[in-house]
């Protein structure tokens, strides 16, 4: 097999981390990129809009679980790197329809995993050196802490609550398993919750920015006590960079933002910004916030230990909770084109279906 200039082969590169990957990779490397993605609800071409002349930049839309076209894509392009982000990746989606969770996170991993073992066992000895195959996962996979509970490290054992967290807890087993069988050279990221630019409104932030603005309700699940620990997304990419340039073949390393805050401690954050940035003309928009019925098994509070990924690879969080989620607004504010693309019939739909009269 004779190999060709060095390309990385990302999946799930229209998606929120995917696009700000994608972006941020080709905004300080001219490595190119193979960028795969089925463009399902979350996959949203305008966030690579600024990479459309770029020839670094191919996009082939398409389907992770379809071995064929993944053993076509290894043969054409010869990647050194697989990132695999492609994911269903919503909690509540995934309580709802699990099997599309099942498909994507297991079976699809699953694919990509056999069809790189047989890539992999092709290349020349320097060329399997250099390979890597880096999954990208979820803190999710170990469950809910309690509030004396110490944050979750890379040895935690798993302990899924949701539909979701089962899936990526499966694929990540999957990962390790062909590195222990195979001599795959794979890594694992497990992160904590991101946010920042070109993320799908369901989730929290943008869902309560586009509510606010819209002068609809914020609706907060339960009493809102539940905590997450926040990192910005170009933080988490940039950790990505740095297990793909320093990690160890097998291993699985952890990130997080140090930014453990309850979600209604989040709402009232981003309301207060809200207010100074874009003021209402009457009172704040923390008037807006309504509570609404728990989901079924919600996670109580994560937090993920970051001391491995210090310690070995050099990687910190640059931005702070409040100087990530100025940035985020300011985003959404600005980029009005792209928020109003997004805000298409599908996503009210699963709105109106999973939060009711209240969206």
């Amino acid at each position: 097999m004779q190999r060709r200039d060095l390309v990385i082969l990302i999946t799930g590169g229209a998606g929120f981390i995917g696009s700000n990957f994608v972006l941020n990779w080709l905004a300080t490397t001219n490595e190119p990129v193979v960028n795969l993605d089925n463009l399902t609800y979350a996959g949203n071409l305008q966030s690579l809009a600024s990479l459309t002349r770029d020839r670094r930049h191919v996009f082939v839309r398409g389907d992770i679980c379809d071995p064929q076209l993944i053993s076509d894509l290894l043969l054409k392009y010869q990647p050194r790197a697989i990132v695999h982000f492609a994911a269903e990746s919503h909690v509540d989606r995934s309580i709802l329809g699990p099997m599309q969770f099942v498909r994507t996170n297991v079976n699809g991993t699953a694919v990509l995993l056999d069809a790189a073992r047989a890539f992999f066992d092709r290349l020349p000895a320097s060329d399997r050196k250099c390979f890597r195959f880096l999954h990208v996962s979820t803190d999710e996979v170990y469950g809910s802490l309690e509030p004396e509970d110490q944050a979750f490290r890379e040895e935690s054992p798993y302990a899924p609550s949701s539909p979701y967290a089962a899936s990526k807890a499966a694929s990540d087993h999957f990962v390790r398993a062909y590195h222990v069988t195979y001599g795959l050279p794979t890594l694992v990221t497990n992160c904590s919750n991101n946010y920042g630019p070109y993320q799908f409104p369901e989730k929290l932030i943008p869902l309560m920015i586009f509510n606010a603005l819209g002068e609809k309700p914020l609706p907060v699940y339960g009493d809102g006590s539940n905590v997450r620990d926040w990192i910005y997304v170009s933080d988490h990419c940039l950790g990505i960079r740095t297990v793909l340039a320093k990690g160890r073949p097998g291993q699985v390393y952890g990130f997080g933002g140090k930014n453990e805050l309850s979600n209604i401690d989040v709402v009232r954050t981003l309301c207060g910004m809200l207010d100074e940035m874009r003021p209402r003309s009457t009172g704040s928009y923390a008037d807006q916030i309504a509570f609404v019925k728990d989901r079924p098994g919600h996670d109580r509070r994560y937090a993920m230990n970051t001391e491995k990924v210090e310690r070995e690879l050099g990687w910190r969080a640059r931005e702070s909770f409040e100087s990530g989620l100025r940035r985020t607004i300011e985003w959404y504010l600005n980029e009005t084109d792209w928020v109003a693309n997004v805000r298409n019939g599908a996503y009210r739909d699963w709105l109106s279906v999973q939060y009711g009269a209240q969206t």
